[in-house]
C-alpha cells in the first residue's frame, strides 16, 4: 500500500520522508482545504526530498468554480511544477452546479501530463460521483482523492468501495479524511492501494496574545471575501478630497 501524506510546512513534508511515507502531496492553508503552495516552498521541498512530490493546484480557497483569470493561474502553475520536476498534479474543476467541469480539467490534465493526475477532493462535492467517474476515467486522470462524500473516509467507506469496483482498475480510488493508524486497516483490508492523510499533531508555537491574525470571517465556506470597487474609491476620495 502506499500511503501519501499531505504536506503543508518543510517540517512536515520531511517528517513524511522520514517516517517511510512513499509520496506527499505538497499544498498550503490544509485549514481552508489547501491551496497552492509557493514556488519557493515547492522547490525547497523538492531539493530536500528524494520521494515523489505532487502539489495542489488550487488558486484559492472556497468552491471550485474558477474564473478565467484563475484557470489561467492553474494553467501556469502546472507548467511551472512541471519545470521544477514535480511527480504529479492535483487539482480540478467545477461547474456552478458542482458538476465536473470537463472541458477546463481535460484541458488541466492534458498540460500535466506526462505527469500523474489526482482529481482532488472537489469530487466530494459532485452530485453524480459514478458519471464522473467514468468521466474521469476517459480524460485520463491517475486517480481520485475522495473521502465517499462524507465528512471521513471511514463514514464515506460504502462509496468508496462501489467507486473501487466500479473503476476496474482504470484509475486509482484513493481514500483520504480522517484516516489515522486507528481506521487505516479498514481499507487496506479492502483493498485500496493508496492511501491519503496529513497525519498531523498539534505543536504550540511562538504566539502572541495581543493581536489574533486569525478572522473567523474569512472561514466561512458559503461565502468568497473580495475586494470591493465601491468600498476602495470611498477610501480613496476621503484622502483625495
Amino acid at each position: 500500500m502506499i500511503l501519501e501524506i499531505c504536506a503543508t510546512s518543510i517540517a512536515s513534508a520531511l517528517n513524511a520522508e522520514k517516517a517511510g511515507a512513499h509520496r506527499i502531496e505538497l499544498c498550503s492553508e490544509l485549514a481552508v482545504g489547501g491551496i497552492t503552495p509557493s514556488h519557493g516552498f515547492i522547490t525547497e521541498v523538492l531539493q530536500r526530498l528524494k520521494i515523489p512530490v505532487f502539489v495542489l493546484i488550487r488558486p484559492r480557497s472556497g468552491d471550485f468554480c474558477y474564473s478565467e483569470a484563475e484557470f489561467n493561474i492553474m494553467k501556469t502553475d502546472i507548467e511551472i511544477c512541471k519545470n521544477l520536476g514535480c511527480a504529479g498534479i492535483v487539482s480540478g474543476i467545477l461547474k456552478s452546479d458542482n458538476s465536473l467541469d470537463i472541458k477546463r480539467t481535460r484541458k488541466l490534465i492534458e498540460i500535466s501530463s506526462p505527469l500523474e493526475f489526482t482529481f482532488h477532493r472537489a469530487f466530494d462535492w459532485i452530485p453524480n460521483p459514478f458519471e464522473a467517474l467514468d468521466e474521469l476515467i476517459k480524460m485520463g486522470a491517475s486517480r481520485i482523492l475522495t473521502s465517499g462524500q462524507l465528512s471521513s473516509a471511514s463514514e464515506g467507506f460504502q462509496l468508496l468501495r462501489k467507486l473501487q469496483t466500479e473503476a476496474k482498475g482504470k484509475l486509482t480510488i484513493m481514500p483520504g479524511g480522517g484516516i489515522n493508524p486507528t481506521t487505516i486497516s479498514q481499507f487496506s483490508e479492502a483493498g485500496f492501494t493508496e492511501i491519503h492523510s496529513s497525519a498531523s499533531v498539534f505543536q504550540k508555537q511562538n504566539f502572541s496574545d495581543q493581536v489574533a491574525m486569525n478572522s473567523p470571517k474569512f472561514l466561512n465556506e458559503k461565502e468568497r471575501a473580495v475586494a470591493d470597487v465601491s468600498l476602495i474609491r470611498k477610501m480613496i476620495q476621503q484622502f483625495e478630497s
